[in-house]
């Protein structure tokens, strides 16, 4: 198993999008309260003296949308800034960043990963759950926010694209070609099922090597460097300045490579996306006036944990224990949804 040293950090569990793969429908999502969120100083504190210590080195700055966050630019110097950290990058959905890309690239960010799963302002309107008048203008500011951030000096700069069956898959080539004059790196994701599970019943996905056919008959792909901390199976179509990364969860079982681990935005540390066995309230712990070396203790438990699990579901494809949580069995759910753990 490789060293798990990455870990992907939740700023706040909010968004300003509402994506089918993300959120569920209805109005009964319940965010997080204020008061129930890491502060700068407590997120600062966890990284700087528990997980930097434990063997994180990598981190990753996530949400719901982290440049929702007020304090998101201080928050990103005072990491980048850490002497121990070898790499710092940010996930977002792009709706931000005109005016927040320099002053983050100003504050140490280099890497950046923005979601883009449409180059339709019709499609982007039906995923992100934008009102149909302001689809347009909200995918408009997307693209004038990857351009921003392009133009800033961000690289890699990486697009980000969950591929629904019957509602983007036919855009795969229209984002694979996006590659062939910028150095960009267009990455596809398989739709997992959590976040919508209704959504994903009734859909499924769209296996990664089924995408890489359709691109290969076009232009032809051949494998690529290796770009950044995930588990993306890169590729070029020859020529390109870009490449395409394929994120295979769903059909290419990948636990006994994974690196990291997930901290949401209330504390929680999940050693797997896919199951929520093993979880540990280091909020709590943190409140309750725990010391750094019990703090550092729970993480051990929960990296051991993760261990167990990678080594006990690498054959199975999606893992057994995925939807366990609270006693319940496994049906295909999830207690939290992608936005609040923090993707």
């Amino acid at each position: 198993m490789n060293q798990v040293d990455y870990l992907r950090v939740s700023l706040v569990d909010r968004c300003n999008f509402r994506c089918q793969y993300c959120m569920p429908e209805g109005d009964d999502l319940k965010f997080l309260q204020q008061a129930d969120i890491l502060s700068a100083d407590e997120l600062l504190t966890l990284i700087r003296e528990v997980m930097i210590p434990v063997g994180f080195t990598r981190f990753r700055l996530t949400g719901g949308e982290p440049l929702l966050r007020p304090d998101v630019v201080e928050i990103v110097r005072s990491i980048a800034h850490l002497p121990q950290v070898q790499d710092l990058s940010m996930t977002t959905n792009g709706f931000l960043l005109p005016r927040l890309a320099q002053p983050l690239y100003n504050a140490g960010l280099r890497r950046i990963n923005i979601s883009l799963d449409s180059l339709v302002p019709d499609t982007f309107e039906k995923i992100t759950g934008s009102r149909a008048q302001t689809a347009r203008s909200r995918w408009q500011q997307v693209w004038d926010g990857i351009q921003t951030a392009h133009e800033v000096g961000f690289n890699p700069l990486k697009l980000n694209v969950v591929v629904i069956p019957g509602v983007n898959e036919q855009e795969v080539p229209d984002l694979a070609a996006l590659t062939l004059e910028r150095q960009w790196h267009v990455r596809f994701i398989e739709f997992m099922p959590i976040g919508n599970a209704d959504l994903f019943g009734e859909r499924g996905w769209v296996p990664s090597e089924e995408l890489r056919q359709q691109i290969r008959d076009r232009w032809g792909l051949e494998e690529g460097q290796v770009l950044g901390n995930g588990p993306a199976d890169v590729f070029r179509i020859p020529g390109a300045k870009g490449t395409l990364g394929f994120i295979s969860q769903m059909s290419e079982c990948f636990c006994d490579r994974c690196n990291r681990m997930r901290l949401s935005a209330d504390g929680w540390l999940r050693p797997c996306l896919l199951n929520e066995a093993g979880q540990v309230d280091l909020k709590r712990s943190l409140r309750a006036g725990a010391s750094t070396q019990e703090l550092q203790a729970m993480v051990r438990v929960a990296l051991g944990q993760k261990a167990e699990i990678n080594y006990s579901e690498r054959d199975s494809g999606i893992p057994e224990g995925a939807g366990e949580a609270n006693g319940q069995v496994n049906q295909g759910r999830y207690s939290r949804t992608m936005s609040q753990i923090g993707g």
